[in-house]
């Protein structure tokens, strides 16, 4: 049974608009998914969001950052994740454990060890049944999260402002966790068209929950 679905990939590579329109295709088909996010989707959040994405790559030392985003991450699972479990709803997240180790781990260089074992504290063992990861080269994902910061009223830059670096360490961290664990995690290219990406992981969870790309 298919109850939990994260989707990753690192800034700028189009998360939030691919978990918007597979919600849009599963309610046609008669599935009404709770779409979430991390950093920031409980009232708690939205102030831990701000801390986390406002201000300059040095406004936050690395320990100070990932207890925050463990912080998020205890509250959304209790308030948001749980509660959408015992309704029957099947739940979509925007980030969740797996960004901690991406981030934190092989961007930040913390012990990855050290991330699974808070992870689990935070989680309570709520893991996802798949992670959809998209992957895209991180000059051209960067350049897409520009064009969106550009558009903000309050621009959530901090991460962008990391550098080439620190997205390329991101990226390939999340290469490897999806190759550590290949029965969740699905890797799909999300540098294409819009059309053809959303095709992809729209298959890969229709093949999920037992049903043809066209029958989910």
């Amino acid at each position: 049974m298919l109850r939990f679905v994260t989707i990753e990939g690192g800034d700028g590579s189009g998360k939030t608009r691919h978990i918007r329109l597979l919600g849009e295709y599963l309610d046609t088909r008669g599935v009404s998914p709770l779409i979430t996010r991390e950093p920031g989707d409980t009232p708690m959040g939205k102030e831990l969001r701000r801390l986390l994405v406002e201000g300059g790559p040095d406004s936050l030392s690395d320990e100070t950052e990932l207890f925050l985003v463990l912080a998020d991450r205890a509250q959304h699972v209790r308030e948001v994740v749980q509660p959408a479990f015992e309704q029957g709803r099947l739940v979509m997240s925007d980030r969740y454990a797996d960004s901690t180790l991406a981030y934190q781990g092989y961007g930040r260089g913390m012990d990855l060890e050290l991330l699974r074992r808070l992870n689990l504290v935070a989680t309570g063992g709520t893991m996802p049944d798949l992670t959809v990861i998209l992957d895209c080269p991180v000059e051209a994902a960067l350049a897409r999260a520009a064009e969106r910061l550009d558009r903000q009223a309050v621009r959530e830059d901090r991460f962008e402002a990391e550098g080439v670096a620190f997205h390329s360490r991101v990226r390939e961290g999340f290469l490897e966790l999806a190759a550590a664990e290949p029965s969740r995690c699905v890797v799909v290219r999300s540098d294409g068209p819009v059309e053809a990406t959303q095709e992809q992981v729209r298959r890969v969870v229709a093949e999920r929950m037992g049903a043809g790309a066209d029958g989910a």
